[in-house]
């Protein structure tokens, strides 16, 4: 007996012992040329299967790493790898520089920017959502990247349809049309697809986001007046990778999203694909959709090819085929009868082509050509209407990049074409075609090692309104002390076309067309200011802060007016819109805790309007918190957000409200599993006011300014067959 009680007890300590013989530890990566932290570096143990992302002071955390000499690789576009080996026993942080060089055809982190500058060098002010965030955010809502959008500081995600659920994104309180999506660089979700785009993007191939906020149109030309999102999609790597993701809600919502990439030297794949089925559903009881019946199947190949060190060609489509109907739910599950007569059907189909062609000319310069050509096709059928058409956009650019000691350049020149025919059966004919032709310059220079300087032209030429010459200028101020300061600004313009938020809440319905000779383009100014400070506090909590403030006025504003006979024109305003305001945001680090903070205040005046009113369905007054916990084994976040007052447009004041979120996620060897509770208290708008008026047979549809779907509750598993280490 004893020997056996000897042997257990032997067990136990071996046990305890080798558990103890693990240590937590630091990553640091920096780059060699000025010690600046690499934000987005990839460090990754090969014997142990675990990687990580360096966060934005360059470091990544890893758990639980056995003690003893361990093999390390560490990657970050632009910068030579490096394949290296630490002794983990007898040291626990540790910092690696990195040299510039490597393959410089892929922009370094920051894509938007069109330069191979890291984010801390770079004087335009860019806002970054990386790949660990984005994940948090596809198991919120695997369908599409509305919820990465809407819990950005200063972005609102404004619904102007519940029975299709049609979204708009508005940054720092202006409507969608002033802000440009963008894929990879290109413009795929403007014009008629715009009020559906948001809908039609899941998250799960994307790597990262980049938000630019205020006037970008001398980068990427007309369009960007509030801003810019560019959508950065996930390339393959010599590992391969397999993403297999299922969810499925409480409100009957069932989604599949599957990822593979996959290199070699030569050639590389990547493929993805997403299917989402939504039954109606009405949580108020009241015979009315609140999420539309939906079936959306999307797919995204890429093909990629290496010839050499220098040069890389990619090719790749987008498709998606989405069908909605929304209204009454007993015509939508029987067909119609009696007072069951109302039902928004939105049915369309998308297909673009994307072709990128980068090669290095020698060590310092590098040429890019690019193209797409994207088809969107849309039926929008209510009650005795239909609003049909088509709409083909191509985008081709080609640019020149040169780099040195001191300054970055770029040069390009691009073409822009958008047609749109509506059925021809339609009483009222709406086509319209753009043309539009650009070149642009842009310059950064480093004045000193703390002032940064980046000045930008572009001259925009379109074959109905002319020409539009797009200054730009930012200034960057750092110091050794982690303290920065931006200061930009820039012109923009906007193409009127007649696909507006008004348009949209009216189903397009009576709409009169473009008058190209009477109406002119929408023109603007902004101004940005920030501040960034970062440092530890008590040597082991993380701080950083970053303070805002920005100011953006639109000429020529585009307006939605009834006529006598009760038609609808668009007439350019008389005064300007003029929108400014702050936005803070705060972040604590201590250990494997997260915690964010963020205020927003926006004020948004029409002042072609008598009293020079807020615009309506625009809060003044946002603020949110997220607490995250991160661990090899868990993921746990709790969030809480706060929507102020909104005017409606008869001037009624709108009462505020907070949602809350639940997060929780375990991972184990195979992949992880997932429970999510969003707007868990169940804020809903229908609880304040209601969402459908009478007649029930042709409902009124009072204006959206709070949630409509109430609570969900999802679960879901992520299935990773590969490069994944057990956390059992």
């Amino acid at each position: 007996m004893n020997k056996y009680i000897l042997s257990l007890m032997l067990t136990m300590i071996a046990c305890f012992n080798t558990k103890a013989q693990t240590s937590d530890i630091q990553i640091k990566v920096v780059s060699k040329t000025d010690s600046e932290p690499l934000l987005g570096a990839t460090v990754y143990f090969p014997e142990l299967g675990k990687g990580a992302v360096t966060d934005f002071y360059g470091i990544a955390t890893f758990r639980e790493i056995p003690n003893g000499v361990q093999k390390l690789k560490i990657s970050y576009i632009g910068f030579t790898s490096i394949n290296t080996s630490i002794e983990v026993e007898t040291q626990y942080a540790f910092t690696f520089q990195l040299e510039a060089g490597g393959n410089k055809l892929d922009e370094v982190v920051i894509q938007s920017s069109r330069n191979t500058r890291t984010v801390k060098k770079i004087p335009t002010r860019i806002e970054f959502i990386g790949a660990e965030e984005l994940g948090e955010k596809a198991i919120m809502n695997p369908t599409n990247i509305s919820m990465v959008l809407r819990e950005s500081t200063g972005i609102q995600m404004q619904q102007t349809s519940l029975s299709s659920g049609n979204t708009n994104i508005r940054i720092q309180g202006l409507d969608g049309r002033y802000t440009q999506l963008l894929r990879d660089g290109f413009p795929l979700y403007g014009g008629f697809s715009s009020g559906l785009s948001i809908l039609q993007i899941p998250p799960l191939d994307l790597q990262q986001f980049e938000i630019i906020k205020g006037s970008s149109s001398t980068l990427y030309g007309g369009g960007a007046i509030a801003g810019l999102v560019n959508m950065v999609s996930k390339t393959p790597n010599e590992e391969p990778a397999l993403d297999i993701m299922l969810t499925q809600t409480q409100a009957l919502g069932s989604t599949a999203n599957v990822f593979y990439s996959k290199r070699n030297e030569k050639f590389g794949v990547s493929m993805y694909g997403s299917g989402h089925y939504q039954k109606a559903y009405d949580p108020e009881d009241d015979g009315f959709s609140n999420l539309p019946k939906t079936k959306s199947i999307s797919f995204n190949p890429k093909f990629f090819y290496y010839p050499s060190e220098k040069t890389t060609f990619w090719i790749g489509l987008n498709g998606t085929y989405d069908d909605r109907i929304g209204g009454d739910i007993t015509k939508i599950e029987h067909g119609k009868n009696g007072i069951h007569q109302y039902t928004e059907e939105n049915t369309s189909k998308r297909l673009s082509s994307q072709a990128v062609y980068k090669t290095l000319l020698d060590s310092v310069s590098s040429f890019n050509i690019k193209n797409s050509v994207s088809f969107f096709d849309r039926n929008l059928t209510i009650p005795d209407f239909m609003f049909d058409g088509k709409q083909i956009n191509s985008f081709t650019e080609i640019s020149y990049q040169k780099e040195n000691s001191r300054a970055d350049w770029i040069f390009g020149a691009n073409l822009y074409t958008s047609n749109f025919a509506e059925n021809e059966n339609a009483r009222l004919q709406r086509d319209q075609t753009d043309v539009t032709y650009g070149a642009f310059a842009n310059n950064i220079y480093d004045i000193s090692d703390s002032w940064i300087l980046e000045t930008g032209l572009r001259a925009d030429y379109n074959t109905d309104f002319g020409f539009f010459p797009l200054p730009r200028v930012s200034l960057l101020y750092k110091n050794d002390s982690e303290f920065s300061s931006r200061i930009g600004g820039g012109l923009g313009y906007k193409i009127p076309d007649i696909f507006t938020e008004e348009a949209e809440l009216i189903n397009f319905e009576n709409i009169l067309a473009i008058d190209k000779e009477e109406l002119k383009a929408e023109r603007s100014y902004g101004v940005n200011l920030d501040f960034n400070y970062q440092t530890r506090l008590f040597e082991t909590i993380g701080f950083s802060v970053n303070q805002l403030f920005y100011v953006t006025a639109i000429n020529n504003g585009l307006l939605l007016n009834r006529t006598d006979d009760g038609f609808f024109e668009y007439e350019n305003a008389t005064e300007e819109i003029l929108s400014k305001g702050t936005e803070t945001n705060i972040k604590f680090t201590y250990k494997d805790f997260r915690w964010f903070l963020n205020y927003a205040f926006i004020d948004t005046k029409l002042n072609y309007l008598a009293g020079n009113p807020q615009k309506p369905l625009t809060a003044r007054h946002n603020a949110g918190s997220v607490l995250m916990y991160e661990s090899d084994k868990w993921r746990i976040g709790y969030e809480t957000f706060y929507t102020g007052k909104q005017r409606l447009s008869n001037g009624i004041e709108t009462t505020d409200f907070v949602t809350m979120g639940l997060l929780a996620m375990r991972n184990f060897k195979f992949g992880s599993v997932f429970v999510n509770f969003e707007n868990f208290t169940d804020r809903r708008q229908s609880r304040f006011s209601p969402l459908v008026l009478p007649p029930h047979e042709n409902p009124e549809y009072p204006e959206i300014y709070a949630p409509t779907d109430g609570f969900i509750f999802s679960v879901g598993v992520i299935i990773k067959p590969f490069g994944k280490e057990d956390h059992d």
